[in-house]
């Protein structure tokens, strides 16, 4: 998808953080954007704010984890700009920062409800929009470095897990949907600067029980051993603009993590090379 002039983008929890920064590089790239958001003030303010810069944006409010919300959100974007030819499935959460041990069954709901069904569902919205868009079409699902490797010294294992189901199903869409025009790209960002934990406190339903207590990721603690400077949000807008263009199916915002997932995947080749070793060992 080259051509993103006119074009319509969809950004699911654009009201802050990740969201709002792919919405802003959308909206530079003059692109109309829907600023979908679970909060009507968070979609408004930033909507207000391409638009105040000279761009064209609308909010929307939508809830992931609903699919009938989400419907009506496409039928929104459809009766504002024709639909939607670029969908960025963002929305995400950080329910707990603490062991496996310490995450509550509420926790995983609560993760898995928005991190990997809410992405799901999102695209299952929103893909007839793009197949009457196609080959003019993309769809960018947020995921996280931590979908890449279990990122050693943050114990927030249910996110992870969430993390690494949703560069899966995004893997498989991509190679599902390529022969109908779709580009498909997983964005696996670092830490990026935002206030995920507390907007996942704020969003958390009742019954998913008790938000754990924030835990800043720059600071000094026993869950974050090393200072850790975050990327500005707006500067991850650009990188999947790029990706898109290129469509790219690994979005990385952090190319200094490079090593890190090297030594996951040589780890992975390493029981490779002992699987062959004791196979040919037993002649099998």
């Amino acid at each position: 998808m080259n051509e993103l002039v006119g074009r319509v983008g969809v950004v699911t929890g654009a009201g802050s953080g990740i969201g709002r920064g792919i919405a802003l590089g959308l909206a530079d790239e003059r692109m109309t954007v829907a600023v979908a958001d679970i909060h009507r003030d968070s979609a408004e303010s930033v909507a207000s704010e391409i638009n105040d810069r000279g761009g064209r944006a609308y909010p929307v409010v939508v809830d992931v984890t609903s699919f009938d919300s989400l419907t009506a959100a496409a039928a929104t974007v459809a009766g504002e700009s024709g639909g939607a030819h670029l969908l960025c499935a963002n929305a995400g959460v950080l329910a707990r920062i603490a062991s496996l041990d310490e995450h509550t069954i509420e926790d995983w709901e609560y993760t898995i409800s928005v991190n990997l069904l809410g992405v799901v569902k999102t695209v299952k919205a929103f893909l007839p929009q793009l197949r009457e868009r196609a080959p003019d079409a993309h769809i960018v699902n947020t995921a996280s470095l931590g979908g890449l490797i279990a990122t050693e010294g943050f114990p927030i294992g249910a996110y992870i897990a969430s993390k690494y189901a949703c560069v899966g199903y995004s893997e498989m869409l991509r190679a599902e949907l390529a022969s109908q025009g779709i580009g498909v790209s997983v964005l696996c960002p670092g830490v990026v600067e935002s206030q995920l934990v507390n907007t996942s406190s704020r969003n958390r339903p009742g019954a998913f029980g008790e938000q754990a207590g924030p835990v800043p990721f720059g600071a000094r603690s026993e869950s974050t051993p090393r200072t850790i400077t975050a990327m500005p949000a707006e500067d991850v807008g650009p990188i999947v603009v790029d990706a898109v263009r290129a469509n790219r199916l690994h979005v990385l915002t952090h190319p200094e993590s490079r090593p890190a997932v090297e030594k996951r995947f040589r780890a992975i080749l390493d029981d490779f090379d002992h699987a062959a070793d004791r196979k040919s060992k037993s002649g099998a």
